[in-house]
């Protein structure tokens, strides 16, 4: 193994380890600077050259609208990324508690429940605020509702779950109508238990079916817990990172709480830029036309990740790996092979790869198996030199 370790040491410099738009999609989105300039008249329902506007202006909430099937009045735009909703939300509940709950921070042991393998910034805003993490399975259609259900009616310190619903961030799981409907309805200790809906990837296709999710918002209403949920998406991997907008969906009520507990943070946020993007998409219907460009751009590096695999580790029987319908990640499960071990070699020859145990709570992967693949940054060569060192590095740690 040595030897072989050898032969494949050279000097990389290639970095898969995040899910990052490419320069190519980028440069796809570089149009919509020019569609705001010292002519546009930007005095519309307030002038967005002022403060006026609180929560997002009425183009773009009509648009994220229709994309999440909610009205206008249950949507928030705040800041350029919905992780930024996400931890400040988190840390209202901690401060002030929500649904009229007490503080979190005054219970002890508070906790959320953790779908894993998931998404570590979720994991990080956790740990971040000393919030207990409960890791539970996940499948196909969703995270393992026995346990869940179990958990939640038990104990009252659990606050909350992260959930990505759909092509889930690293799996590709997409939630069913089963689950997302004893998600709305279950019986909580709890009576502030919030689901944090991180519906990151809600126009993320890769394929032609173009699946849909119930509507989460409206299945808690149902439930008669209009107020159970907050739902997340933004336009980080479809516009700018950092220079898109994040947007937050909810109950009147919640959207209401929100705008309030929010006014000193976010007095107005950007709404040149808000309009810059309404401007750019048009409507709902030209979002899903840049999408679909989107994708001719993406769908042949999640090939790429499929066909170096299929053809350098299937026969072995060391990997397992579905092929997702959307997103932005493949995940690759290792049969008696140590990831770590696996991103170790990969990191001493230069190709960066997410660190082992990173989609685990506590960066804690007690099968030490799991490796998210992160295709979309790379040049289409890159990635496929990147996925031959990371089944070389299968094999050497398989002693093949």
């Amino acid at each position: 193994m040595k030897e072989e370790y050898l032969k494949l040491k050279k000097h990389y410099s290639i970095n898969m380890e995040r899910g990052w738009p490419s320069e190519e999609q980028l440069d796809m989105v570089m149009p919509m600077l020019d569609t705001v300039s010292s002519e546009t008249n930007l005095v519309k329902e307030v002038d967005y050259r002022a403060y006026a506007g609180t929560g997002g202006i009425d183009p773009l909430k009509k648009i994220f609208a229709d994309v999440l099937e909610v009205e206008t009045d249950e949507i928030y735009i705040g800041g350029t990324m919905s992780t930024t909703m996400m931890y400040d939300i988190v840390n209202k509940g901690m401060l002030f508690g929500l649904q009229g709950g007490i503080p979190w921070k005054d219970v002890p042991d508070v906790s959320f429940i953790c779908p894993s393998p998931g998404y570590e910034k979720h994991f990080k805003i956790c740990e971040t605020f000393g919030i207990k993490m409960i890791s539970v399975p996940i499948y196909d259609d969703g995270p393992d509702m026995d346990i869940v259900e179990d958990l939640v009616k038990n104990h009252e310190e659990i606050k909350g779950i992260w959930c990505v619903p759909l092509y889930s961030n690293p799996t590709g799981s997409i939630y069913s109508d089963d689950v997302v409907r004893r998600l709305a309805k279950m019986e909580t200790a709890a009576k502030d238990f919030t689901i944090f809906w991180d519906n990151a990837y809600v126009v993320h296709h890769l394929t032609d079916e173009e699946p849909k999710i119930l509507n989460m918002i409206r299945e808690c209403e149902k439930a008669g817990r209009p107020d159970r949920v907050f739902e997340f998406t933004s336009t980080s991997k479809i516009t700018f990172p950092g220079g898109g907008v994040g947007i937050c969906a909810s109950s009147k009520n919640n959207i209401d709480w929100l705008k309030k507990n929010s006014l000193l943070q976010l007095k107005s946020g950007d709404k040149v830029n808000q309009y810059r993007h309404a401007l750019f998409f048009k409507d709902v219907n030209g979002l899903k036309k840049h999408m679909k460009c989107l994708r001719s751009i993406i769908e042949p590096k999640f090939k790429i990740v499929d066909e170096v695999l299929q053809n350098e580790l299937l026969k072995y029987g060391l990997v397992k790996w579905n092929l997702p319908k959307g997103g932005y990640f493949v995940n690759v499960e290792l049969v008696g092979v140590s990831a770590a071990k696996v991103w170790e070699i990969c990191r001493d020859v230069g190709v960066k790869i997410t660190p082992a145990g990173s989609t685990f709570p506590y960066g804690n992967d007690e099968k030490d198996a799991y490796i998210r693949i992160a295709p979309t940054y790379l040049a289409c060569e890159d990635l496929r030199c990147a996925m031959e060192v990371f089944c070389e590095a299968v094999k050497l740690v398989a002693d093949i």
